[in-house]
């Protein structure tokens, strides 16, 4: 089968399940595993000059989306060239990736003969559903149920380590530094396989802008960096350059240097099966002690 996929964690599923070499075209934004990056891009990012930063970039995508313009465009002949029978994509954020109507617009004009098939899990049930269905679509069901299993008991190992957290520390997890904005959908779940209470994040809901009032009033125990689409040393670069208020050094977390980075691109943001190594992640930052040493080669950075 030949297999566009338009999502990063859509691709990760497909490597996952063992079809790979079916992936005839991908996002821009694909980059795992590392095979995929010569697999051919149809999509591309419109914001040419988006900025460096956290506020520079959420200015230009909110200007682009009150003007009613798109984030991204699909290279329409490439995909008539290619071909695919199946694509991949979602509904979810319009600001991760091309749209679903986009899509389904540029198939129709093309006058493919192509199925597709929208990937939106909300929570962390349904990234394993999302796995059995791309199995189902690809003939590769077996696989895949296979793939959901193992990640489902990993997970189930992981929480039989912290059920019996009789105090579980207060998480907070910020999707985006500046502004600020509190981590949704599949990650206040992870926080509590791993031992937290997410202070602010709604499992199943989206992101959302917070103020320095409710984070005051939330009381963390940690901090957790997480921006979309920033790998650890974008975060810890964005967070090292930020101005922040009096207010922060009040928080216990600030206090007793429990503030950490983290890979969001690759563990948290994306709903595929490295969410499962990122609860690892957050269970190795809430159950560390502080006088340990730093690793060499780290997952997540002390801020």
């Amino acid at each position: 089968m030949r297999i566009a996929s338009l999502l990063p964690s859509a691709t990760e599923i497909v490597c996952s399940i063992g079809l790979e070499d079916s992936l005839v075209a991908v996002s821009h934004e694909c980059d795992y595993p590392l095979g995929v990056r010569n697999v051919e891009r149809v999509t591309r990012n419109t914001l040419e000059d988006i900025g460096n930063n956290s506020a520079e970039i959420d200015h230009h995508i909110r200007t682009a989306i009150h003007q009613g313009s798109s984030l991204f465009t699909l290279d329409h002949e490439a995909l008539e060239r290619l071909r695919p029978e199946l694509i991949l994509t979602q509904e979810l954020c319009n600001v991760c990736a091309i749209s679903y109507e986009e899509v389904s617009e540029t198939v129709r004009l093309i006058d493919a003969d192509t199925k597709i098939v929208s990937i939106a899990p909300k929570n962390l049930l349904q990234i394993f559903e999302s796995i059995v269905e791309i199995g189902r679509l690809t003939e590769r069901e077996k696989m895949a149920v296979s793939v959901a299993d193992e990640l489902k008991k990993r997970l189930s190992d992981l929480q039989q380590n912290t059920g019996g957290i009789p105090k579980r520390p207060r998480v907070l997890c910020l999707e985006w530094l500046d502004p600020l904005m509190v981590a949704g959908h599949w990650v206040p779940d992870m926080v509590r396989i791993a031992g937290g209470e997410d202070v602010l994040g709604t499992n199943s809901g989206p992101s959302y802008r917070i103020s320095w009032d409710a984070i005051i009033e939330s009381r963390p125990d940690f901090i957790i960096a997480m921006p979309c689409g920033f790998d650890l040393e974008e975060t810890v670069n964005e967070f090292r350059t930020l101005n922040w208020p009096p207010e922060w050094t009040s928080l216990a977390a600030v206090k007793n240097r429990n503030v950490f980075a983290v890979d969001g691109s690759s563990y948290f943001n994306r709903p595929g099966p490295r969410v499962v190594d990122g609860v690892e992640v957050l269970l190795s930052i809430l159950n560390r002690p502080k006088s340990t040493a730093e690793p060499t080669r780290s997952l997540y950075t002390r801020l």
